[in-house]
């Protein structure tokens, strides 16, 4: 990219930087330094706000970088990742919004444990909640290093290594000055300009090909070298036995990982009452459900304007497939209407991935904290050490992410979250919708759960082409693959609901039926909710 490309681009972002940090700065001298502060916002923001949120924190690099660029290489089944995307907030809407913010308090762990044994339950759903976040976070890393390597024309590990670490360190800055409130504001400017960037580009693509979606469609295919199989089931998946159940292991995992993912549940908690928590998915599902759509007329528009060979050649992953589209439809890479484009749309990536960091690192942080410290420590720490403890997680779990997403850099970074919601699918929604629903739920049972969904996923993860045995895995100069399926759904997340009911019908614990009752009402009702 030429110069004017990088310093635009990178003024325009070192804007958000400063924008978001002064942010964080007015935070972090009017909080109260309370927990429910740092955790939850002080519980003080409205539907509409936290709905904006909800969908500054979906939008992740995933979906504004990694969706369209597999629609560009793959065409239909590309799409199926939208359709998984937003299907998945419907179980969140019907099923966890309302009830989760009238049984917990600031984690998925609050939920669990209102009619279980506190530290075990804290222990498994916490230790579950920090593995499927720092999955989430290694794809954002990996969407700042491609988005880095492609601004400063940079391919070398060194330049994407710094860019990642730059990345981490803010997210850290954001999280332990600022909590919730700092957080949520991040995400609501970042929403407002990923929605106002998605427009304009998909403005752009449409008046391109005279508002007529036929010819955008035909042209992508003809571009795309496959023909009408561009637009047709199967490109991706279609190609034998295995494949098909890799989709639909994938579409299993896109579909009921939503209601499992710890930033999302978070979320629901700064709000205050659970009508408002209502009210926010369905501002959001608004919001995500428009965005997702624009997002396939841009990654079929990268396919038709760009070409997928010019959008593999940039990043294997299709990574940059909408930032050179931006470039494009500019004018080009010499024009000042490209350069302008390409820097806007290079920004809003940069603070898209920035403030996703920042949410997951404050659901993994308070996952810590809350569950894994306040349960060894509960009785000789008070609560203002944990919201320390919470922030000095921020820094390890950033420190691991870093150096995973390190590892995963050249993984299509919608992918990489598709194996973070495999596990949220397997480990954490079986446990909620237990606790929630079936009136014999153990101790035992939600604990098997947890783990009976968690260790598969992540074996089996493991044990795929995702790791070893392909040139396009983690580890291409070994071999031990042993799970045909690049992720793990299919298999684990039925594991996850076995294991819950197993460990429940062998426990000698008889259910507390008295528990029970009091969470239905509170779930049902509100009485009784913080």
């Amino acid at each position: 990219m030429t110069g004017a490309h990088q310093t635009l681009a990178l003024l325009l972002f070192s804007a958000f930087v400063a924008v978001t940090l002064a942010i964080t700065t007015w935070v972090s001298r009017n909080r109260r330094g309370s927990a429910e502060e740092f955790y939850a916002g002080g519980r003080l923001f409205s539907p509409m706000e936290n709905g904006f949120a909800i969908a500054g924190d979906y939008a992740s690099a995933a979906s504004f970088l990694g969706v369209p660029g597999l629609i560009a290489l793959f065409g239909y089944d590309g799409v199926l990742y939208v359709v998984g995307f937003l299907v998945g907030w419907l179980v969140v809407l019907f099923l966890v919004a309302e009830l989760v913010r009238n049984c917990g308090r600031f984690t998925l762990a609050d939920v669990v444990a209102a009619r279980m044994s506190e530290r075990p339950v804290r222990i498994a759903a916490g230790t579950s909640s920090v593995t499927v976040s720092v999955l989430y976070l290694v794809a954002q890393m990996v969407g700042a290093g491609s988005l880095v390597a492609l601004l400063l024309g940079h391919t070398s590990g060194a330049a994407q290594a710094w860019t990642v670490i730059g990345v981490g360190a803010l997210m850290v800055i954001y999280v332990s000055l600022g909590g919730m409130r700092a957080t949520t504001w991040i995400q609501i400017v970042k929403a407002v300009l990923l929605l106002g960037g998605t427009i304009a580009l998909t403005a752009l693509v449409m008046v391109r090909f005279h508002g007529d979606l036929d010819l955008l469609l035909l042209t992508a295919a003809e571009r795309s070298g496959h023909g009408d199989a561009f637009l047709a089931p199967g490109l991706k998946y279609g190609g034998d036995w295995t494949a098909r159940l890799d989709f639909i292991s994938l579409g299993l995992a896109l579909m009921l990982g939503t209601g499992g993912l710890p930033h999302i549940l978070s979320r629901f908690y700064t709000v205050p009452t659970a009508r408002a928590a209502r009210h926010s998915a369905i501002w959001s599902i608004g919001l995500i459900g428009g965005f997702y759509l624009m997002t396939i007329v841009l990654g079929f528009g990268a396919a038709a304007i760009v070409g997928p060979h010019a959008v593999q050649g940039a990043n294997a992953a299709g990574n940059t497939a909408v930032p050179l589209l931006a470039l494009d439809l500019g004018g080009g890479a010499d024009s000042t209407g490209g350069t302008v484009l390409f820097a806007v749309v290079a920004a809003v990536a940069f603070a898209t991935i920035l403030a996703v960091v920042a949410g997951i690192t404050l659901a993994s942080s308070a996952s810590v904290a809350h569950d894994l410290y306040a349960s060894l420590r509960r009785r000789s720490a008070p609560r203002r050490g944990e919201v320390a403890v919470a922030r000095a997680a921020a820094v390890g779990i950033g420190v691991v992410a870093i150096a995973l997403g390190l590892l995963a850099r050249d993984l299509n970074v919608a992918f990489l979250v598709g194996l973070a919601f495999a596990v949220a699918a397997s480990a954490n929604l079986p446990v909620l919708l237990y606790s929630l629903f079936w009136r014999g739920f153990t101790t035992r049972g939600a604990v098997w759960a947890v783990y009976g969904g968690l260790i598969p996923a992540l074996g089996l993860v493991v044990l795929s082409p995702v790791v070893s045995g392909s040139p396009d895995s983690l580890f291409p100069g070994v071999d031990f693959q042993y799970f045909p399926l690049q992720n793990p759904g299919i298999v684990s997340i039925p594991l996850g609901f076995l294991a819950g009911w197993l460990g429940t019908v062998t426990s000698a614990e008889p259910p507390d039926a008295a528990k029970h009752a009091e969470t239905e009402v509170r779930s049902l009702t509100g009485a009784g909710a913080v």
